[in-house]
């Protein structure tokens, strides 16, 4: 059942090609990111994303297999992920009506055709190590599993194999491209950080974030893109509970441009009713009132895009 890893990465591939890649796939990024990726790619290495929810982990994954025609594999890691959630498990229902079928004829079942692959029920890492095509691999919120489940992760990202007691070890067809994010809810092995390249991923400056909402969405006005970025990046340095990310500045403009299509209404009750698209915690919703809106609003004039980018 032994196959031998291939090489996916393709050395043709610049840094500055994989950033058009990326942008024709709708991800804007920076330099330092692309450089990351692109290593990551060029040695065949995990890349481990860190940063605050909603910077743009997990759409870099999506970006980077939708660019390059890949498929994408994730698993969405939590407490108590085990190696059945995400590797493999028997498919003990089908093994039981086998058993049952058998029975009743007269071609007798070895246990080598109960444990077979036929009966192997493929969990997202066995997935990614089995695709016969080229693959991304999304370990999501690493930080969220039990530090057990990174022990069993080593194995998968040092060699690209999964061993299975019944059938031996399986490697990969296609080494997949790898990323693991987190969002620093605990301290990460130093094993793990070892075998992975590294970046951290922060929010985007202003000038980056209004290009990213004017490539996602082209039909809104400018004055109220630049308007409505300048404040949630404002919001982002008060002490929320839940700093908002670029999915909630996306969500509030799309609101804006249905409600108040040319700039931030002037209005602060009718500007209230829409920050249910950025704050998430009841907390933060009455922490920003009317006045603190207004000073945040006032704020951004005094300060232009240019001199912020």
């Amino acid at each position: 059942m032994n196959t031998v890893a291939a090489p996916v990465a393709n050395p043709s591939v610049t840094a500055s090609a994989l950033r058009e890649q990326l942008q024709g796939a709708g991800y804007l990024a920076d330099e330092a990111l692309v450089t990351s990726a692109w290593l990551a790619q060029a040695l065949q290495r995990p890349l481990l994303l860190e940063g605050d929810a909603g910077v743009g982990k997990t759409a870099l994954a999506a970006a980077l297999a939708h660019s390059q025609g890949a498929q994408l594999v994730r698993l969405q890691c939590h407490e108590g992920l085990d190696l059945a959630q995400a590797a493999s498990e028997w498919n003990y229902g089908r093994q039981l009506m086998a058993i049952r079928l058998a029975e009743g004829g007269e071609q007798r079942l070895k246990e080598s055709d109960l444990f077979s692959r036929e009966y192997l029920l493929e969990r997202p890492l066995l997935q990614a190590i089995s695709s016969e095509r080229a693959c991304v691999l999304l370990i999501d919120e690493i930080d969220r599993a039990d530090e057990a489940f990174e022990a069993f992760l080593l194995e998968v990202l040092s060699e690209y194999q999964i061993t299975v007691p019944e059938l031996g070890t399986l490697r990969a067809r296609q080494v997949p491209q790898v990323l693991l994010t987190s969002n620093g809810t605990r301290e990460l092995s130093d094993a793990l950080r070892r075998r992975c390249l590294y970046h951290y991923l922060d929010y985007p400056t202003l000038a980056r974030e209004i290009a990213i909402v004017k490539a996602a969405l082209p039909e809104a006005d400018t004055a109220l893109v630049e308007e409505a970025v300048q404040f949630v990046q404002r919001l982002r340095r008060e002490d929320l509970a839940k700093t908002p990310g670029i999915a909630e500045t996306l969500d509030w403009v799309r609101a804006l441009h249905r409600l108040h299509p040319q700039a931030l209404p002037e209005d602060m009750s009718a500007l209230l009713l829409t920050l249910g698209c950025l704050l998430k915690t009841r907390e933060d919703r009455f922490m920003l009132t009317a006045e603190r809106s207004r000073q945040l609003i006032e704020g951004r004039r005094s300060v232009g895009v240019a001199e912020k980018a």
